[in-house]
C-alpha cells in the first residue's frame, strides 16, 4: 500500500472504531492495557512539581488514555498536548478531558505526526502508545518527535511487538487474527478495522530494529523492555 493510501485507509479505520475504541482496548487485552500504559508514564517520570511550566506531548495520541494519566501524575504547571490526524479520536479525547476536568491542562492538536506544527525544542517529554505502526512514514515521525523535543528531554514509546517466549506466540497468533476481528464484529459492527489493526501490528518492527530506527532519528541512550513476553514492549530514547 502506497503511503498516500495508507493515510486515507487508516483514518477510515479510526473514524469506524473512535466511539468504542477504549471499550475494545479493555476487551482485547483483557484490560492488560492499562497496566502497559501506567509503565509507560511512569518511564517518562512526569514531576510531580515542576519548577516552570512542564509540557509533554503525546503523539498518535488518539482518545487520551496517556495524556490524561500524564497530567494525572504530574503537578502544576504542566501542560499536556494531545495530538492526533484524525477528528473522530480527537472529538472523544476532548469529551472526556472535560468529563475528568482536565480541559485547562489538556491542548488538543489535530495534525499529521510526520509534519509537526511545533517549533524545534518545545516538549520536556514525549509519548505514544500503539499509535506510530499506523503512521505511514516512521522514520519522518521520529525525526519529528526528536526535533521538538528540548535537548536533555526523553521520549517513551509503548507497541505491540514481537514474542520472545516458546509456545506463547503461536496463541497469540491464534488469538489475534481469529478471535480480535470476531470482537470488533460483535462490539463495533466491523471484524475489518481490527484485520487491519492485527495485521500492522505484524509488519511493526521489531524490537531491535525499532530500536535501530530511534537512534537513526538521532536519539541517545536507546532501550527497550518487553512486557508479557514481548506481547508489547517499551522504548525509550534521549535527546541529548
Amino acid at each position: 500500500m502506497e503511503a498516500s493510501d495508507k493515510q486515507g485507509f487508516v483514518d477510515g479505520v479510526f473514524h469506524q472504531v473512535a466511539a468504542r475504541y477504549d471499550l475494545m482496548n479493555d476487551l482485547m487485552s483483557g484490560g492488560l492495557h492499562r497496566a502497559w500504559k501506567d509503565a509507560l508514564v511512569n518511564t517518562i517520570a512526569p514531576p510531580k512539581a515542576p519548577v516552570r511550566p512542564w509540557r509533554a506531548l503525546d503523539i498518535a495520541g488518539g482518545t487520551g488514555d496517556i495524556a490524561f494519566r500524564v497530567a494525572e501524575a504530574s503537578g502544576a504547571p504542566a501542560e499536556i498536548t494531545i495530538l492526533d490526524i484524525n477528528a473522530s479520536m480527537l472529538d472523544v479525547a476532548r469529551a472526556r478531558a472535560k468529563e475528568r476536568g482536565l480541559s485547562d491542562r489538556i491542548r488538543i492538536v489535530e495534525a499529521n505526526a510526520e509534519k509537526l506544527p511545533f517549533e524545534s525544542g518545545t516538549f520536556d517529554a514525549a509519548t505514544s502508545a500503539f499509535g506510530l505502526r499506523n503512521v505511514p512514514d516512521l522514520a519522518a515521525a521520529l525525526r519529528e518527535a526528536h526535533r521538538v523535543l528540548r535537548p536533555g528531554s526523553r521520549l517513551a514509546v509503548l507497541e505491540f511487538s514481537h514474542v520472545d517466549v516458546a509456545g506463547l506466540d503461536r496463541l497469540y497468533d491464534l488469538y489475534s487474527f481469529n478471535v480480535i476481528p470476531e470482537l470488533g464484529r460483535a462490539v463495533v459492527g466491523e471484524a475489518e478495522p481490527y484485520r487491519y489493526l492485527v495485521e500492522s501490528i505484524r509488519r511493526f518492527p521489531n524490537q531491535e530494529r525499532f530500536a535501530a530506527m530511534l537512534r537513526t532519528a538521532g536519539f541517545e541512550r536507546v532501550t527497550y523492555r518487553n512486557l508479557s513476553g514481548g506481547i508489547v514492549a517499551i522504548h525509550s530514547g534521549w535527546k541529548l
